[in-house]
């Protein structure tokens, strides 16, 4: 790959228009606005980040969470983008403007939409998901396993966010465009972090390959985009590519984000003392005695103590910020060559490396297995499980006259008709399911299996 190769304005679905010059907006600002103002990003605002949506308590949530990433990675982006554009001094100007300029704007798009995708109750929606179609008995396995191919099942059994997200942003649904939203080829290139179909084997040692990142719904979708920004094939793997050099960005990002932040939260909550968050924190500048006294002595000056762990936390992502973008910049040759199998976070610096992995160890003990984040998971099992138990057979009218009830629930952008597949049919009801807010999941759970009825308006 060439960096040359990597941007391109053109649109999914609008391949033959011309690129439109917005004066105001560059194309990938264009993007984060269409994301921004979309419903599925909307909806991200009543989706569980870790803990439980907040009561008095406010504590982030998919929606707070995709903002702050996007901030983060528009940072990564420049700071790459501007490294490029001095490293070429002879490319032609497109190619400059796009590095000094544009660079930042498409890391932030793809990060806005990293999690877009995600189903209700965070990754134990995922499982919920694929769970069900695991353990399917009966007559509709028979027919399912009979009507689809190795990679339709396989889109079920091992349902994954991060595929659903392309597919939520580029699938022309009942009365929506042809190509989704219609983004630029290069923000959605950004954001698949795994550039692969669900049947290629799954190989945990490679970055790349360690989940999927587009259903068979998508390959003709994503085929586009590779041969657009010439994105390398794998020579070991039909539908299989490297990543995307900007996709490290957005995946370091993210990282940054959610281990710092989950942190903060979590002290917010008064699950972890402000002694130990602040210190743990503090670790991170361990190797230099004069940062790491400065930064306590800035915190202990602040007497509120939220306020404390913000000032930690920001200098903190600011630190692994500037290590990620060195990190990926000393690699830069192994990226575009394909062949870099590891996230920016795995070569931190001896400090920040251990402070980091520090920081997740204690996250997976004290955050991530306490009791309302476990209770959480749990219910989403039983909620997402409960509603594809009901949906599943009616979208395949195996229920006769309550099918037909519970179809007239189905917005009708997933209704399906006459012409559908039943692998379309589907995945009509999980992309239903796996669109629901937390909250909406929960009283549609509740009232089609008789627990409370809904409210006459």
């Amino acid at each position: 790959m060439h960096w040359n190769h990597l941007f391109s304005p053109v649109r999914l679905g609008v391949e033959d228009r011309p690129t439109h010059t917005d004066m105001i907006r560059n194309p990938y600002q264009q993007d984060y606005d269409r994301l921004i103002f979309s419903s599925p990003f909307r909806r991200l605002q009543n989706k569980t980040q870790v803990f439980p949506l907040p009561g008095s308590v406010f504590v982030h949530n998919r929606l707070t969470h995709s903002l702050e990433v996007a901030c983060v990675g528009r940072s990564l982006g420049n700071i790459i983008g501007h490294r490029i554009a001095d490293e070429y001094p002879e490319e032609e100007a497109r190619f400059e403007h796009f590095y000094r300029n544009e660079m930042g704007s498409v890391i932030s798009a793809a990060c806005i939409a990293h999690d877009i995708g995600n189903p209700p109750f965070g990754h134990s929606g995922e499982k919920a998901i694929s769970t069900y179609f695991t353990n399917l008995e009966g007559e509709i396995r028979s027919l399912l396993e009979d009507s689809f191919n190795p990679s339709q099942w396989n889109d079920l059994t091992n349902f994954e966010g991060n595929a659903n997200g392309l597919r939520l942003l580029t699938h022309q649904f009942k009365e929506r465009s042809y190509g989704g939203l219609r983004l630029t080829y290069t923000t959605l290139a950004a954001m698949v972090k795994y550039p692969c179909e669900s049947s290629i084997g799954l190989d945990k040692n490679r970055k790349s390959r360690s989940k999927f990142g587009f259903f068979h719904s998508e390959i003709e979708t994503f085929n586009k985009i590779a041969a657009e920004l010439k994105i390398k094939a794998t020579s070991d793997a039909p539908q299989a590519y490297v990543r995307h050099p900007f996709v490290y960005l957005v995946e370091a990002a993210d990282d940054i984000c959610y281990q710092v932040i989950d942190w903060e939260d979590a002290h917010r909550l008064k699950i972890i003392s402000t002694e130990e968050a602040q210190n743990q924190l503090l670790q991170f500048f361990a190797d230099s005695p004069e940062h790491y006294q400065k930064h306590k002595t800035n915190a202990l000056k602040i007497q509120d103590l939220n306020e404390r762990m913000g000032y930690l936390r920001a200098v903190t992502i600011n630190s692994l910020v500037n290590e990620c973008a060195e990190i990926f910049w000393q690699n830069r040759d192994a990226i575009l060559k394909g062949t870099y199998e590891k996230s920016l976070l795995d070569e931190l610096s001896d400090t920040l490396g251990k402070a980091f992995q520090a920081l997740q160890s204690k996250s997976v003990d004290r955050i991530y297995n306490y009791r309302p984040v476990v209770e959480i998971e749990l219910a989403g099992y039983k909620i997402l499980g409960g509603l594809l138990e009901e949906f599943v057979p009616a979208v395949l009218d195996m229920k006769g006259h309550q099918s037909k009830k519970l179809l007239r629930l189905l917005p009708l952008q997933f209704q399906p008709d006459g012409n559908t597949s039943l692998y379309e049919k589907v995945q009509s009801v999980v992309d239903f399911v796996s669109g629901m807010t937390d909250l909406y999941a929960v009283d549609l759970f509740r009232h089609i299996k008789g627990i409370s009825l809904p409210e006459l308006r």
